[in-house]
Parts: C-alpha cells; sequence; structure tokens
C-alpha cells in the first residue's frame, strides 16, 4: 500500500488547502474505516491535522509490522479509528486511558515496563497500576475455610469479574479521567485475601495505563481511550509460565503445570471472550528488543499531539 508522503505538522496550516488536505486524507485507504464527514478540515480546528498525521504514519508502521517475520499487531479493530478520532477531535489534554489484558504469562507486565520505560525517556508523564488490586476482600472467607488454598478447593472461582469491585474501579477512572488524582486499594498477595482501601496514591498523569482482566468487565471498559489485549500461543505461554513459577515462586514444574490448567480454563470463561472487544490484538511472543522499537516508533508518531 502507498501511503502519501507527510508533510512535517507545522506545515500543514500554512501550505495546503481544505480541499487538498480531504483528497489526501481519503486517498490513504488504512483511514477508510473513518468517515472523513465527521472531521472539520477548517483551520479552525488544529487537531485534525493531527489526526491525518497519525493515522498515516501509524498506516505505514503498520505495513511495516506486516512484513516482519513475527509481526507485533494480530488485529486492529475498526472502531479504533472513530475512537482515536473522538479522542484528538475533543479531548486531546485530558488523560489517556489504556487497558492492557490477556492471558497469564502473556507479557503485559513486560509491555508496560516497556511503555513506561520509553515515555520517561521522551518525559511524558506516565502511570501504571494493576486492576487487580480491585480484588474484594475475601479475608473472611479464608479464616472461614482454614486458608486460601481450602478456599479455591472448596470451588470458590477467584477468577469470577464478580470478585472484582468494578464500581469503585469505574469511579476512580472516571476521576482519572477528569484530571483528578485518586487512591486506589491494594489487595495483598499473601494469601490473607485483605485488601487495603486508598492505599496505592495514583496521580493523573498523560498516560494512564491498567493493566488486568478487570479493565474488561463492567462499565469501567468503556472509559479507556485505548484497549489492548496481548495474545501469546500456548507453548510460549507455558515455557513462561514454569519458569517464572520456579524463578519467583518457588514452584515445582508438576504443581505450576497444575496451577497453569486452571488459569486456563478460567481464562475460556473471562478472558478470551472479551478479546473481540479490544481495540488492538498484540502478539505477546515478539521479543522485547523489536516491542521496544515499536513503542518508540508509536511515541514518534503521537508527538503531534504533544
Amino acid at each position: 500500500m502507498r501511503v502519501p508522503k507527510i508533510l512535517p505538522f507545522t506545515q500543514y496550516k500554512t501550505s495546503q488547502t481544505d480541499s487538498a488536505k480531504k483528497r489526501l486524507f481519503c486517498r490513504n485507504k488504512f483511514l477508510t474505516g473513518l468517515n472523513t464527514d465527521t472531521i472539520s478540515f477548517g483551520i479552525k480546528h488544529d487537531n485534525d491535522f493531527s489526526l491525518l498525521y497519525i493515522l498515516s504514519n501509524f498506516s505505514k508502521l503498520v505495513e511495516s509490522d506486516k512484513k516482519q517475520k513475527t509481526p507485533f499487531i494480530e488485529k486492529i479493530n475498526p472502531g479504533f479509528i472513530t475512537k482515536l478520532n473522538n479522542y484528538i477531535i475533543n479531548k486531546p489534554n485530558k488523560p489517556f486511558l489504556i487497558a492492557i489484558s490477556g492471558d497469564s504469562a502473556s507479557g503485559k507486565t513486560t509491555i508496560c515496563n516497556s511503555v513506561k520505560k520509553i515515555a520517561e525517556e521522551q518525559n511524558i508523564p506516565v502511570e501504571i497500576f494493576s486492576a487487580d488490586n480491585y480484588f474484594k476482600d475475601i479475608s473472611g472467607l479464608i479464616k472461614e475455610h482454614g486458608s486460601f488454598n481450602k478456599l479455591l478447593e472448596s470451588g470458590y472461582d477467584v477468577d469470577s469479574p464478580d470478585n472484582f469491585d468494578l464500581e469503585q474501579l469505574y469511579t476512580d477512572l472516571s476521576d482519572l479521567s477528569d484530571g483528578k488524582d485518586v487512591k486506589i486499594p491494594q489487595y495483598l498477595i499473601n494469601g490473607t485475601g485483605v485488601v487495603v482501601p486508598k492505599a496505592i496514591p495514583i496521580n493523573a498523569q498523560k498516560i494512564i495505563i491498567v493493566e488486568g482482566m478487570a479493565t474488561m468487565h463492567g462499565k469501567a471498559a468503556d472509559l479507556f481511550d485505548l484497549k489492548l489485549f496481548i495474545d501469546i500461543k500456548p507453548e510460549v505461554q507455558e515455557k513462561r509460565y514454569i519458569q517464572r513459577a520456579k524463578a519467583s515462586r518457588n514452584q515445582s514444574e508438576e504443581n505450576a503445570k497444575n496451577q497453569l490448567a486452571y488459569v486456563r480454563e478460567a481464562s475460556k470463561k473471562y478472558i478470551q471472550p472479551k478479546k473481540e472487544d479490544s481495540d488492538i490484538i498484540l502478539n505477546g511472543g515478539c521479543s522485547l528488543d523489536y516491542i521496544n522499537k515499536f513503542i518508540k516508533n508509536i511515541y514518534k508518531i503521537t508527538k503531534v499531539t504533544k
């Protein structure tokens, strides 16, 4: 696919007529998911130039990625174009909320860390936190059954969306989107099931990333400006999961495999069905070097809105 040469952002305002800009916009086949009638090409709206610039360069990046042996992008939901349009036109100065979901050991934390590192290199304020902190307090249930493992053995479905405080997640995300700092709960991962309310301060930075399956459920899911799903091949997931279990959790390989079987069953019920609701599906099996390079290119493209 040939993509029109993009002039520097500052040149659009002085060197392109409205009709020429619209023709340039329409020639790019990647942008056909966006109705050009919904965008004002008049001089009074600076953000339409930003949108054209970003989408045209993003299309180049997508085409380049497709040629890789292991592409990073697996699928882009057509609705993503409209969402990006709405953000750039209507609320470019608001915090940009990103949800990252996917199976255990798919690479969510790795990608979050890469985004944070590169954002900080670009002097872009970013906040990252886990939606797992919105687990409801189950300390009473654990005491009643004697231990966390015995609670699970009783049939308690720990991964059910009903076990997250989705209302509080919605409230906190709404405040962050409005530029208000919040204090989110903290779920203690020490086996007690205790949740400490308002324990972790989160600032309403330019970019806010929330990782975890709770981002896909309830009305909070609709607040995100971008929803990413990290896909992973079963064999790669198993290798990572076992390595992590041995290295950081002191588990045997047999125990890790048994736990992975449970994790996969939960995924079939609560994670995989939400996969197609995401804006972009990414391949978590890519090398870290390539992921870092890709994310750096995204930042270069979006500098026009800063």
